[in-house]
């Protein structure tokens, strides 16, 4: 019986990665902002006669105070954790600017991500076999960290925000590798593919769109998620990094997962948040 935390656990591919740790007998708790969807991964749980073992905890993973409180939480519930999965993502048609300053895409992406990993490391180093799983679009060498405006204050885009806020992302887990050379947490950076894991988040007419693609495009949830379960149950190696297009390594030598760009978004991370 192993014990994870699902960010962004109530939608998705988190949704149905926690649904399977219930399944075969594991301890899941998922974080999420919508409290019916919470009740709906509960009752879902209960189905499954695993009610004792499935927990919800709302937050807005845009704040980085409700992180904390996450954190402080789940430090409060467990003494250790098998994995940390981070999945949580919404696009935001117009710059919205979070309480503690960061462009609202930068804040969920990366910041929350961030702030789950190197927090909850210490219950991590006590699990059986932990890893830290982070969905994203590792690969894409496309758009870049904007050093001089990480808020998107000049010219914000959506496209723009989700590029950054990706490209931010696969340099965390470089830098939580380079940080953590004798650490027995995996850290990996994994980019399932075009996957249907709903639409309730997108605006019209991007929501139509979306959907009529993922009809006739998309893999379903269950198809994208079966190359995490078998790197979380059976990962490569030895402590450090694993970056994964689906089930295709990939090389640590990308442009986007450069070590120097790294220690760099690292260092400037840990000012903004005194960390």
């Amino acid at each position: 019986m192993r014990t994870y935390v699902v960010a962004g656990g109530t939608n998705g591919m988190g949704r149905g990665l926690a649904l399977h740790f219930l399944r075969r007998g594991d301890h899941v708790t998922v974080v999420g902002s919508d409290p019916a969807k919470g009740q709906h991964f509960l009752d879902d749980a209960a189905g499954l006669d695993a009610a004792g073992r499935a927990a919800f905890l709302r937050a807005d993973l845009t704040s980085a105070a409700e992180n904390m409180r996450v954190i402080k939480e789940i430090k409060a519930r467990h003494d250790a954790l098998d994995g940390l999965i981070c999945t949580a993502l919404r696009p935001f048609p117009q710059r919205v600017e979070t309480p503690d300053g960061y462009e609202a895409t930068f804040a969920l992406y990366y910041v929350s991500r961030f702030l789950l990993a190197y927090g909850l490391t210490d219950l991590l180093e006590r699990g059986e076999n932990p890893m830290i799983v982070n969905i994203c679009a590792v690969g894409v060498t496309k758009g870049h960290i904007h050093w001089n405006d990480l808020s998107l204050k000049r010219g914000y885009g959506s496209i723009k925000a989700m590029l950054q806020g990706g490209r931010a992302t696969d340099l965390l887990g470089v830098a939580y590798a380079l940080n953590h050379p004798d650490a027995r947490t995996r850290y990996l950076l994994h980019h399932p593919g075009f996957t249907n894991s709903g639409t309730d988040s997108l605006e019209q007419p991007t929501k139509t769109v979306i959907k009529l693609l993922a009809r006739f495009a998309a893999q379903p949830v269950e198809k994208a998620i079966a190359p995490i379960v078998e790197l979380m149950d059976d990962p490569p190696g030895k402590g450090g990094l694993l970056a994964y297009d689906r089930r295709r390594p990939l090389e640590p030598s990308l442009s986007s997962l450069d070590s120097a760009a790294a220690r760099r978004l690292y260092d400037l991370t840990s000012h903004l948040l005194s960390f």
